[in-house]
């Protein structure tokens, strides 16, 4: 009997077993019992193995900010850009958020106290009423029989390029365009022309045999813009088309809160780097100054 006892008193004394599942085993859990759900599901568990492949996938109880902090010296010495490592961060830690909210994991999240680099924001650029004439022009030239209008959608609407050529006609009714499984997971609805919503349901039903309405056109995007004389920042190809409709929505006068609204900015620091370019920019500061009042 003290012997039974005294065994069971041990095992309540013994080491906890080390954990030695490696960082890959985890993405995998994660994956099955998360990450699958997500909007860009393959594509960010693509990113995830992609950086536990760089990491050289340790066992992940031997994994902390110390280790990655090594790692994204080494990335950013080899001319990896300072965003590409904050996103390799971001997803790591989130995925260690949702296995410790899962019980797959039961220590701290190792990366909860290691910061982010802070990024120099990159100039907004957006094209000139000028621009786009010419633009449109090359679009319209393009062989390719989708790419005019996904560009004209993006500009009349300020939808990300992947909002508007991967839209279905059950999204345009009523001249809205319902915006689904965005890049927020928000919904929302932006007005169009009755002209626009005609083109729309006219393109579906030439393009019908095709499956989608739209299909990969960012290519014979990037052939116009070449051919236009267009000259953009690195990283912001088709990205422009929603700059160029938020830019000039501020300059023609509309409301910033507006403009939040339709880009479906969760932030609204996200949308005030258009603010600027308002015609009343900060007039008040000329008309309220104490000087003046």
């Amino acid at each position: 009997m003290w012997v039974k006892s005294n065994a069971n008193n041990q095992a309540d004394w013994m080491p906890e077993k080390k954990d030695l599942r490696r960082l890959d085993e985890l993405a995998v859990i994660w994956f099955d019992h998360h990450g699958k759900e997500l909007r860009a599901a393959e594509d960010t568990y693509k990113r995830i193995k992609a950086a536990i492949v760089a990491l050289k996938n340790p066992i992940a109880s031997e994994f902390n900010a110390q280790v990655f902090a090594a790692f994204r010296s080494q990335r950013l010495d080899a001319g990896i850009s300072l965003n590409t490592v904050n996103r390799e961060h971001a997803y790591m830690r989130a995925m260690f958020n949702e296995l410790i909210r899962l019980g797959v994991w039961k220590r701290d999240n190792p990366l909860k106290d290691l910061r982010q680099f802070k990024v120099q924001e990159n100039e907004l650029s957006y094209l000139t009423k000028e621009q786009i004439a010419v633009l449109l022009v090359e679009l319209k030239k393009s062989t390719n029989p989708h790419v005019d209008l996904v560009s004209r959608i993006c500009l009349a609407t300020g939808a990300r390029w992947s909002e508007a050529e991967q839209l279905q006609p059950q999204q345009v009714r009523q001249r809205l365009i319902q915006f689904a499984r965005t890049k927020t997971g928000k919904a929302r609805a932006v007005p169009i022309s009755q002209d626009m919503e005609d083109e729309i349901f006219t393109h579906h039903a030439e393009h019908r045999n095709m499956g989608a309405m739209f299909t990969a056109c960012t290519g014979a995007f990037k052939e116009a813009i070449e051919r236009a004389g267009i000259h953009l920042p690195m990283g912001q190809l088709t990205h422009v088309l929603r700059h160029t409709f938020a830019s000039h929505f501020m300059i023609n006068g509309g409301n910033i809160l507006t403009l939040q609204r339709i880009l479906g900015h969760q932030d609204l620091k996200t949308t005030m780097r258009y603010a600027h370019l308002a015609p009343d920019h900060l007039d008040a500061a000329r008309i309220l100054n104490p000087l003046m009042a």
